[in-house]
């Protein structure tokens, strides 16, 4: 099966949907500008005359954010429909210090020949990838000596249980891909889509080793009990930007993160 080509049809029938959706909130984003959470803000640290590169951007919300914290973006996507709406949405926001590939990560040094300070990538992104050696041999290429990867992801852990979070449904190390029939999306379940989709889940040590083995060092890795996204069946608000499944409480991790550098 062409994982692209499905893929790529599953997201860019995702972007009208979420563009108008409550969860992205387009409307308070064109006043505010920021869409960060605090556990990638309390990584990235002083972003002015930084040069980022935001791989799996969609449709650009947090990399106008990036821009606006005084970082020069580039942002990164295969999905020609979110990359449009990420050009329309800086022109709207006025954000003059970013601009969008339309790109797959793997095709993006024959694209792209700059190096950055940051690269920056977060939230539902590597598991539409099944090669992490090559992800992380692209992220080593574009960052200049001494520069960060600054990695936030939802937890391998959470991918293993059905939508409702009753039963394991994968292994922890399960290395084929999984494909499913989707309806609706993560910001509108009742959304009128039906789409096939391939992913992949990739445990905590092989995302490691494979930023290790590009030849980047581990600066830190850490895990959280929540998300600050409302995204998955049978959440329940801790917080602010702190949301858990509700009958699991603080008793699996939902997110970590990892600095590497060059």
């Amino acid at each position: 099966m062409d994982y692209l080509k499905i893929n790529k049809k599953l997201w860019n029938d995702k972007v009208a949907v979420h563009l108008n959706s409550d969860f992205y909130d387009n409307e308070n984003f064109i006043r505010t500008k920021a869409s960060l959470n605090p556990y990638e803000l309390a990584l990235l640290g002083d972003l002015r005359q930084q040069h980022v590169l935001h791989l799996q951007c969609h449709f650009g919300q947090d990399s106008i954010s990036l821009a606006q914290l005084g970082a020069r973006v580039t942002g990164v996507d295969f999905s020609d429909k979110a990359i449009e709406a990420a050009r329309q949405l800086a022109d709207t926001t006025r954000t003059e210090t970013v601009d969008f590939i339309c790109c797959d990560v793997y095709e993006l040094p024959r694209q792209l020949d700059k190096q950055f300070d940051v690269v920056f990538t977060t939230y539902g992104t590597i598991g539409w990838l099944p090669d992490l050696t090559k992800w992380a041999e692209v992220i080593a290429h574009f960052l200049k000596p001494g520069g960060q990867l600054i990695f936030v992801e939802f937890h391998p852990f959470v991918w293993m249980f059905d939508e409702d979070f009753k039963q394991i449904r994968y292994s922890y190390f399960n290395k084929q891909a999984i494909v499913e029939e989707e309806t609706g999306t993560y910001t509108d379940r009742n959304a009128a889509l039906q789409n096939t989709s391939i992913s992949w889940n990739h445990p905590v040590s092989e995302v490691v080793n494979a930023l290790i083995n590009a030849g980047l060092s581990i600066r830190s890795l850490s895990e959280y009990d929540t998300s600050p996204y409302n995204c998955f069946k049978n959440m329940e608000q801790v917080g602010i930007k702190q949301y858990r499944i509700a009958h699991l409480a603080d008793h699996i991790p939902m997110v970590y993160s990892i600095v590497a550098s060059k």
